[in-house]
């Protein structure tokens, strides 16, 4: 219980600041309706259709072709869902980073289809979701070599925060900084060094 606290309250801030200028998103955005599935969630082609929701399998996979393995619940009908389809992975320079460095199985946060956890548990998409606490869409957990959580996106983020949870679960940038909003102020820094700009919808 402690544990979810601190969560709540290192991500709260994150998840309230992107609820409220998810508006301000670019307006050539709003031109794109993305894709949706025979399950009425918004989809990508590159996610990994091919799964058989058997996780351990999944992971195997990944590692085989050289990438992690993230898990995306979504939700039919989720507008933060859709802002993440219609906006960030519209995105070339983050939906090629993603497709390179991971493989994305995406699970419906009210399904039924079996899924076969680390541990070999076979529980419905729903009662997964349950046992690990994913109470709201999108959220994406981003599991290790060793089948365990280690980063969890709670919630839509801009473009420029969502890619860079990829890129510091890829690097396990958890490792040496445990905050995300710590490591991710020093990325900033670095790259202003480097003479480049911080525009959060890029």
């Amino acid at each position: 219980m402690i544990a979810c606290r601190l969560l709540l309250k290192t991500v709260a801030p994150i998840f309230l600041l992107a609820t409220i200028l998810i508006s301000t998103a670019p307006v050539l955005a709003a031109e794109i309706e993305p894709k949706v599935g025979d399950d009425g969630m918004y989809t990508q082609a590159w996610f990994k259709h091919t799964s058989f929701l058997d996780l351990a399998d999944d992971l195997a996979e990944a590692s085989e072709s050289g990438k992690h393995l993230a898990v995306l619940f979504e939700q039919k009908g989720c507008p933060y869902c859709r802002e993440m389809h219609r906006v960030n992975f519209e995105i070339a320079d983050i939906r090629n980073y993603i497709k390179k460095t991971f493989d994305v199985v995406q699970l419906n946060l009210w399904g039924d289809r079996e899924v076969t956890d680390f541990d070999g548990q076979v529980l419905s998409e729903k009662n997964f979701a349950r046992k690990y606490r994913v109470m709201f869409t999108p959220t994406i957990l981003f599991i290790d070599e060793k089948g365990e959580e280690v980063v969890r996106m709670p919630g839509y983020f801009k473009p420029f925060h969502f890619k860079h949870i990829f890129v510091y679960a890829a690097e396990k940038g958890y490792v040496k900084e445990p905050s995300f909003q710590r490591w991710l102020g020093n990325k900033a820094d670095e790259l202003r060094a480097q003479g480049k700009s911080i525009n959060l919808w890029d």
